[in-house]
């Protein structure tokens, strides 16, 4: 069976089976029934494309597992990565709800499963039920603040030491922290980082270096440590911004 994006479809998700999934995941159970059938779960490979910017939506994606870099482009080619979206995200939801073109291009970071559901259904899904409406607004809200920090990072940080340095802090934020220090997957490359905060690769890992040189992180495999975050947000007045 093919999707909307002529992608195979897997069986229907089952709640259960991804306990990092969130938002849709919490559903009651009348809920959670109704949306079953109008929900299409998608296996996605490495660097698969949900939608463009500029693209009509259609609907919105249900990430139920997996990493999705969010961007947007300039007419020359220049790439700025807005967020990576993670599991219990819903991607494309104030486009589908205005019915407006998609703001940003989705491209998955590896492997990744979403539940595509049209706008027609998804629009009369959340008018029948008040929980799910109160999951939109949170996740609004979410998305809106975090387009917020992006915007604070890449246009109030006065170097790209600062930059890249605000980025490792708030990711270190969402992970598992042992008092002030903090650890990392690195999820994205250089180049990724790069277009996260709007320089060259060659920069970032300059930047990565001269951390690394000042013991300001510790790069073990794909885990990026923060022995302290003071001292990283010391070195780069971070925490003055």
């Amino acid at each position: 069976m093919k999707d909307p994006y002529s992608l195979v479809v897997n069986g229907g998700y089952n709640t259960g089976k991804h306990k990092e999934a969130k938002s849709f995941c919490q559903l009651t159970p009348a809920a959670s029934r109704d949306l079953a059938p109008i929900e299409f779960t998608v296996i996605y490979p490495k660097d698969a494309i949900l939608f463009l910017e500029g693209q009509q939506a259609r609907g919105v994606f249900i990430l139920r597992q997996g990493e999705v870099k969010l961007s947007i482009s300039s007419n020359e080619g220049k790439k700025l990565i807005i967020r990576v979206a993670q599991a219990g995200d819903v991607l494309g939801l104030m486009a589908a709800l205005a019915g407006s073109p998609y703001e940003v291009t989705a491209e998955t970071i590896y492997f990744c499963e979403a539940a595509f559901v049209r706008r027609e259904e998804f629009l009369s899904y959340i008018r029948k039920y008040p929980e799910a409406s109160q999951i939109v607004a949170k996740q609004i809200s979410a998305q809106y603040q975090a387009t917020f920090e992006q915007l604070r990072t890449v246009g109030l940080s006065a170097s790209v030491h600062q930059k890249l340095a605000r980025l490792l802090l708030s990711w270190s934020n969402h992970a598992q922290e042992n008092g002030d220090s903090g650890s990392v997957k690195l999820s994205l490359t250089h180049e990724e980082m790069a277009e996260y905060i709007g320089t060259t690769r060659e920069t970032v890992t300059r930047a990565l270096s001269e951390f690394r040189h000042r013991h300001l992180i510790e790069l073990r495999g794909s885990r990026l440590m923060i022995p302290s975050r003071a001292a990283l947000e010391t070195f780069v007045g971070a925490s003055k911004l």
